[in-house]
């Protein structure tokens, strides 16, 4: 359940995405390929909770420091009903490809896939069906924002190379 990101990169990384679901930067497949007016004003008044819990935290934390961070409860709900998405970009940036770099190879169960290097970079990694793992053809599906909902991702990735 993990993925490489190897080849003419300066720095090979492993992934394992299933920790992802805890990550801040992951995306729903609605808020991809549905996004609709309602999110901004429920993204409004989540700002405003969140910076009123911010505010809360703070003064908590000079009395009484915490011990681990929890998640609320309509994370949790989230987190075991959607489908989510992590873009690719920043685990390319870290990885650090060669300027050299002109493609990228998906290697898969089913075989390997040369796409574009630039490409790539606008990937979205399908992660989370359901709000569960991808076991079956996984640990990732790659998706491309510019095609849309109705795309044929490409399943089964266990490595990406640079070449």
């Amino acid at each position: 359940m993990i993925v490489q990101i190897t080849g003419n990169v300066k720095f090979p990384i492993t992934l394992d995405p299933t920790v992802w679901i805890f990550d801040d930067r992951k995306l729903t497949f609605n808020e991809i390929f549905n996004p609709s007016d309602e999110t901004d004003s429920e993204e409004e008044d989540e700002i405003k909770r969140k910076s009123l819990r911010f505010d809360r935290e703070v003064y908590q934390q000079k009395i009484n420091p915490p011990i681990n961070k929890s998640i609320n409860r309509y994370e949790k709900e989230r987190i075991l009903k959607e489908t989510f998405l992590m873009p690719i970009l920043p685990f390319i940036q870290t990885s650090e490809p060669s300027s050299e770099v002109k493609d990228a190879v998906l290697v898969t169960s089913n075989g390997d896939h040369v796409l574009n290097a630039d490409r790539l970079k606008n990937a979205l990694l399908l992660f989370s069906k359901n709000g569960k793992p991808l076991s079956e053809n996984g640990p990732v599906h790659v998706y491309f924002k510019d095609e849309g909902e109705a795309q044929v991702p490409i399943k089964g990735v266990t490595q990406i190379v640079f070449s």
